[in-house]
């Protein structure tokens, strides 16, 4: 019911945009659904959709995983160790500060305008959210269990296997969801920026031939990755967290 309830929605947003499209807005502005189809089956049948979501698919996916590790490495290490998180908190800080897409024209010079830009671009902007949420996950870890942990005997790595990665993995996968767009973004960019291929290119040289249906065609196929991206995730963070799905479960019987 929810689902027909959605595709009802969207069907109705779709019939009032063909309509109001030249009518109660001009035309070049907004295009039509059924221009934007067009184009899009136009891509489709060339082939050029394919091509172009296939870098892009490269460059977000290699800079997301590339990231997301090292957001999580580097969260777990300063997670735990609470003095070496004090002496570097104020540089991390000041270099999260900066709005990383303005980042782009830096790493231009320096790793030039070939696929690897684009890659560390988005593994830039992806490092930090993983890596504020994998550390936030790990500092709200009880200091309670921990030391009865020690008590019985542990030693670190048993308490990062028993008590700080179960507790710090729902903030982990919090990151990585919230991660999944700014890793399009990040490629979408810098092929803006400096690219022959990609959607990001795609989208700007529809944009500088004012095709408006284009434009809208490349967004579609940009929303259609990240809502891959994010479903794979999620699919990725049910299994890894099977008791969060009951958790969900026993409260939706309620």
């Amino acid at each position: 019911m929810m689902i027909l309830s959605r595709f009802a929605i969207l069907a109705a947003l779709l019939a009032f945009w063909e309509i109001a499209s030249g009518r109660l807005i001009q035309e070049y502005l907004v295009s039509k659904p059924s221009k934007i189809a067009e184009t899009f089956l136009d891509w489709v049948m060339d082939g050029s959709i394919f091509f172009h979501a296939g870098i892009t698919a490269i460059e977000a996916l290699a800079g997301f995983v590339l990231g997301a590790l090292a957001g999580m490495v580097l969260g777990m290490v300063l997670g735990r160790a609470e003095r070496l998180a004090e002496l570097l908190n104020p540089f991390i800080m000041a270099f999260y500060s900066i709005p990383k897409i303005a980042l782009a024209p830096l790493f231009i010079i320096w790793f030039g305008i070939g696929i690897e830009m684009k890659i560390l671009l988005t593994g830039t902007i992806v490092f930090f959210l993983v890596f504020l949420n994998t550390y936030t996950g790990v500092r709200s870890v009880s200091p309670e269990l921990i030391n009865i942990l020690r008590l019985m005997g542990a030693n670190e790595g048993d308490a990062l296997r028993k008590v700080v990665l179960p507790s710090a993995i729902v903030w982990v996968f919090t990151g990585l969801r919230l991660s999944v767009p700014y890793a399009m973004i990040g490629a979408i960019v810098g092929e803006m920026i400096a690219a022959n291929r990609g959607l990001g290119y795609l989208l700007s040289h529809a944009s500088s031939q004012f095709n408006t249906a284009g434009v809208f065609a490349a967004l579609a196929a940009i929303i259609a990755m990240s809502v891959l991206m994010n479903t794979a995730v999620s699919v990725l963070a049910h299994a890894a967290m099977p008791w969060e799905k009951a958790r969900q479960n026993r409260e939706i019987a309620i």
